[in-house]
């Protein structure tokens, strides 16, 4: 009966800070830089291919909704971990991250802010600031008080869910770009991010006194000592799960698979070393630098490895390669593939997009390929078309010399993801879709 009863309290306290969470300012501001994000990466694809791929409505209300998905499991999770998060705890993640978001929009990442939170507490705890009775005083004390282990461990538990949700859906955000190469030629490639709200709600301390206090009948991983001794309550917390990553040498599916697998990998270890700083403090700094430079290293390594392979998304001699394919086309009935290269069509070989566009030509009412797939082997396929249906084939073809326009540099701050700029011309005025 006395389980039941802390079950119903649980139940209650879980009401009362859903309420809260959709009264936050700071779950509906991460909302809209989500919308910002994805509404720009529509206005290239229209400035690029003359097509939208993707629709940011249709984006935007599925992270939002798989951002649910995950809070919920993530809440339950959080019945058991004894994280010491409060009002002040949540100003001070998203006041991080929006100092950071106006220096690099990846830095939208709250590995990021409890890193630099965590920094912060180990250097100021070498000063006297916390004995001045003004604002950095007051300021001083409040970073002082936060629990950083615990605010790393639930950055582990967002990476890992990170992690599953770019490998469940990261592909369907994949956005085909033309990109400057190396050499000032135009080349194919992916970028691939998503952005996911995540609504969590989490167990704190009670304060002393406080009416709404209950006791839980169950221990917390990180519930020892007395912070917990008056008994618990529960606040609705808004994170932000942010994934950016740019390809030009592999498939949106086989990026996605080892980002998700790096992502799960740092998840762990962060995990490990937020929970060993629990239990022995001066591990606190280690815990720290693994949230901050891991993280880093996982952008360098993928860097490297982009930068030391070459390009997939190039024509070559054996004919034009897809970039990406078009909803709702012939091409996607037919079963062609971004990465698929096509080497004839209706019996004509085609070497440029002015080749395959009057090869298709020769016979309005059909349309057969012939098509070397991801595996290198000779694929053909072939279908009617049909009147009323797309007037083209439906491909985004890699680039060549005469395409128009090239995506801009990837917004570096909040002020770029403002800015309406996000292709650069060649002066040229040739379409890229087929």
């Amino acid at each position: 009966m006395k389980n039941l009863d802390a079950v119903m309290d649980v139940l209650r306290m879980m009401g009362s800070a859903a309420l809260g969470l959709l009264l936050s300012p700071f779950y509906y501001i991460g909302v809209i830089l989500i919308m910002l994000q994805y509404f720009r990466q529509t206005r290239l694809e229209r400035k690029l291919f003359h097509v939208r791929l993707h629709a940011w409505p249709n984006q935007l209300a599925r992270t939002m909704l798989a951002g649910l998905a995950v809070g919920v499991p993530l809440s339950l999770a959080g019945l058991f971990l004894g994280v010491a998060v409060d009002g002040e705890a949540v100003l001070w993640l998203w006041g991080t991250a929006i100092v950071l978001l106006l220096v690099r929009v990846r830095y939208l990442c709250f590995a990021y802010s409890a890193g630099m939170l965590g920094l912060a507490q180990w250097g100021l705890g070498f000063t006297a600031f916390d004995g001045r009775s003004d604002w950095i005083g007051e300021a001083v004390r409040s970073i002082a008080g936060l629990d950083i282990p615990g605010l790393l461990v639930l950055v582990a538990l967002m990476h890992l869910a990170e992690g599953l949700l770019i490998r469940w859906q990261g592909a369907r955000f994949a956005s085909p770009l033309f990109l400057e190469g190396k050499r000032g030629k135009l080349i194919g490639g992916y970028m691939l991010q998503g952005y996911w709200p995540v609504p969590m709600l989490l167990l704190v301390p009670a304060a002393a006194g406080s009416g709404d206090a209950v006791h839980l009948p169950w221990s917390l991983l990180l519930g020892g000592g007395g912070t917990w001794s008056h008994g618990v309550t529960m606040i609705g917390f808004p994170m932000m799960i942010g994934f950016s990553e740019l390809t030009r040498t592999m498939l949106p599916g086989a990026k996605t698979r080892s980002s998700s697998k790096a992502l799960l990998v740092y998840g762990v270890i962060v995990g490990a070393a937020a929970i060993a700083a629990y239990y022995w403090p001066p591990l606190l700094l280690v815990a720290v630098l693994c949230a901050l430079l891991l993280h880093e290293a996982l952008v360098a390594v993928s860097y490297y490895k982009e930068d030391s392979n070459a390009p997939l998304f190039v024509h070559d001699d054996r004919g034009l390669r897809i970039l990406a394919v078009i909803p709702g086309t012939p091409a996607e009935a037919m079963g062609l593939q971004a990465g698929e290269i096509i080497q004839k069509a209706n019996g004509v070989r085609v070497q440029t997009k002015e080749e395959l566009h009057a090869a298709l030509y020769l016979n309005s009412a059909f349309c057969k390929l012939e098509a070397i797939n991801l595996e290198g082997h000779v694929k053909f396929v072939q279908r009617a078309r049909y009147a009323g249906e797309h007037h083209q084939l439906g491909v985004v073809l890699a680039p060549d010399d005469q395409a128009a326009f090239y995506a801009a540099a990837s917004p570096a701050s909040l002020f770029d993801l403002l800015r309406k700029r996000t292709a650069r011309s060649r002066n040229r005025s040739t379409t890229a879709s087929m």
